[in-house]
C-alpha cells in the first residue's frame, strides 16, 4: 500500500534531519545485527553506535532504537516498508 504523497511544506520533518525509529523483536542472537544491516541498505552512514538496545523484563523481547540520518520521505517509507516485512521484527515505530 502506498502512502499518498504529502507536499514538502506540509511535512512535518524537516530533511535531513536524526530520525529515531523503534524497533521489536523476539530476543535472538543474531537480531540487532540484523537489523543494523537492514538499516545500513538505507543509510550508509549508520553504525552500531547509534544503536540502543533494550530487552524486555522477561528476556523475551528485544527493543532497539536506531537513529538514522532521513535525507528524505522515500528513504523512510523504504526504510519502514523493510523492516516491517522483515520476519524477525513484531512492531517498527
Amino acid at each position: 500500500m502506498d502512502m499518498p504523497e504529502i507536499p514538502h511544506d506540509q511535512s512535518l520533518i524537516e530533511y535531513p534531519s536524526e530520525f529515531p525509529i523503534k524497533i521489536m523483536g523476539l530476543m535472538h542472537e543474531t537480531f540487532a545485527q540484523t537489523m543494523v544491516e537492514v538499516v545500513v541498505l538505507h543509510d550508509p552512514t549508520f553504525h552500531a553506535g547509534k544503536m540502543e538496545m533494550r530487552p524486555s523484563t522477561k528476556g523475551t523481547y528485544l527493543a532497539l532504537t536506531v537513529t538514522i540520518s532521513a535525507i528524505n520521505r522515500e528513504q523512510l517509507d523504504n526504510l519502514y516498508r523493510d523492516l516491517s516485512s522483515h520476519p524477525m521484527v513484531k512492531m517498527v515505530l
